[in-house]
């Protein structure tokens, strides 16, 4: 039985809000916006080891939102945003139910303004 809203892409999607998940993995995505990086960089504005970031890093790769390539002895991490585009668009559906949901709201209290505003004058 096929589930409203589950997909082959609904895999790629829970990688990817997993990875969004950890700040410290969003904070490694924020530094790679502005360029690749290797392991070392990415650890030092951190209190973590070397290891520690390698595993954020795979996360991260799993996930599709780095990219790391081999340049001899470094494996720089690039940032692969398009996974989030995904993201992104499923958000944008709910997006859509809160306008309507505070469109409805802001009618019902413009509602009741005017129906108290009746009360009060009679």
């Amino acid at each position: 039985m096929d589930q409203i809203g589950y997909s082959g892409a609904a895999g790629d999607l829970d990688a990817v809000f997993a990875a969004l998940a950890d700040p410290t993995r969003r904070a490694i995505l924020t530094r790679l916006a502005s360029g690749e990086a290797s392991v070392n960089e990415l650890a030092a504005p951190f209190e973590m080891s070397q290891p520690a970031v390698s595993k954020h890093l795979k996360v991260l790769e799993h996930a599709g939102l780095v990219a790391r390539a081999v340049d001899r002895q470094k494996r720089p991490a690039r940032l692969n945003a398009e996974p989030m585009a995904e993201a992104v668009r499923w958000l944008t559906e709910f997006r859509r139910f809160w306008s309507q949901s505070f469109d409805q709201l802001d009618s019902l209290l413009e509602e009741l303004k005017q129906t108290d505003g009746e009360g009060q004058s009679g």
